[in-house]
């Protein structure tokens, strides 16, 4: 997924508050980073997390829908034994 640029992130403002210089370095000057893999191990971190998060979400409305689907049935059920 490419990143979009035109937002300025919590981690831009980060870069800029510890060294001005380094983030001109990165985001003007596009200078290869010190230790690529460490950025490359933490763009696969949030990737899994909203992975995780996605995965959470759906089972969290799935577990919803069966549930409304559980009351109704009860509903009817009652409501059966209610009407002769």
């Amino acid at each position: 997924m490419p990143k979009d640029r035109s937002y300025v992130r919590a981690s831009d403002i980060g870069a800029w508050n510890f060294c001005h210089r380094a983030w001109w370095l990165a985001k003007v000057q596009k200078a290869p980073h010190e230790r690529p893999q460490q950025l490359d191990w933490g763009d696969q971190a949030h990737a899994d997390h909203g992975r995780q998060t996605a995965l959470a979400q759906r089972l969290r409305r799935s577990g919803i829908a069966l549930l409304a689907g559980g009351l109704l049935l009860l509903g009817l059920a009652l409501l059966a034994q209610l009407i002769p």
